[in-house]
């Protein structure tokens, strides 16, 4: 029930509530993965199913491919899709530019994927997602599990020459063994602190030899989504500097929070 849900989690939902008034009937629409994108998959499902609206969703991982089917979405490939018209998403970073920094859920690689090949993306996200330089949060680096550790050894003997104020990675871990992405990788996550050129940053970083992609994503986000605790939304366009605010009430019988197994 919506009196259940923590400022966060309500700043999350009305993001994503916000965000799928952007889908249209027909479209083919990149499905993120995180918990703010799951409230995203939630409110599209609603939108299936009360509304009838008939959409093919690309999942960026296994687990919003499930909770996409779970709700009723039509899910495809991307090689079946060809083409995104959308791709809603969230991020673990934005700066005033719609940098991201991506991939704490680790599905960095197929989100990218995903990103580039849609007409737009438009990133959802709590207003404690925005900073004014990224960084803080630790970078996520795809790399192959062979060899590893000299790819770790290479990044941070690169990141010497960077505009960053941290040097130091560790290997992501999930218990006693190394987390391992969907495509079979290791994640690598870079403690930077503050990155000064994000875009020179994530060019040399996909020069490494064993590194398959960054968590760095530059010039792919349209929109964003901000949302607060209090039901408020801004929507910021940074193809032409608009900024939309409104507000969304909650109802204590929604379907999305009767329905939440979670």
């Amino acid at each position: 029930m919506s009196g259940e849900l923590s400022p966060i989690d309500k700043a999350k939902f009305v993001a994503a509530k916000r965000a799928v008034d952007f889908v249209e009937d027909g479209m083919r629409v990149g499905l993120g993965t995180g918990s703010t994108a799951a409230w995203m998959v939630r409110c599209l499902g609603e939108l299936v199913r009360d509304d009838g609206l008939r959409i093919k969703g690309v999942p960026t991982s296994s687990r919003t491919a499930e909770l996409a089917r779970d709700c009723g979405i039509t899910v495809v490939s991307l090689d079946e899709a060809r083409w995104l018209d959308l791709t809603i998403d969230g991020a673990d970073e934005f700066d005033q530019d719609l940098n991201l920094i991506k991939g704490g859920g680790g599905a960095l690689l197929q989100e990218k994927i995903v990103a580039t090949a849609s007409d737009q993306m438009i990133v959802i996200a709590d207003v404690g997602k925005e900073v004014e330089h990224l960084g803080h949060f630790p970078l996520p680096l795809e790399v192959i599990p062979f060899g590893w550790q000299t790819t770790q050894a290479l990044a941070e003997e690169m990141l010497i020459s960077m505009d960053v104020l941290g040097r130091q990675s560790s290997l992501r871990m999930n218990g006693a063994a190394p987390y391992v992405t969907d495509e079979g990788n290791y994640i690598l996550d870079l403690h930077l602190h503050r990155i000064g050129n994000a875009r020179q940053l994530a060019m040399v970083l996909n020069q490494i030899p064993g590194v398959v992609e960054n968590g760095l994503f530059i010039d792919i986000c349209d929109k964003v989504v901000v949302g607060f605790g209090d039901g408020r939304v801004e929507v910021r366009d940074i193809n032409d500097g608009s900024i939309e605010e409104g507000r969304l009430d909650f109802l204590e019988d929604d379907n999305l929070f009767r329905d939440l197994g979670e």
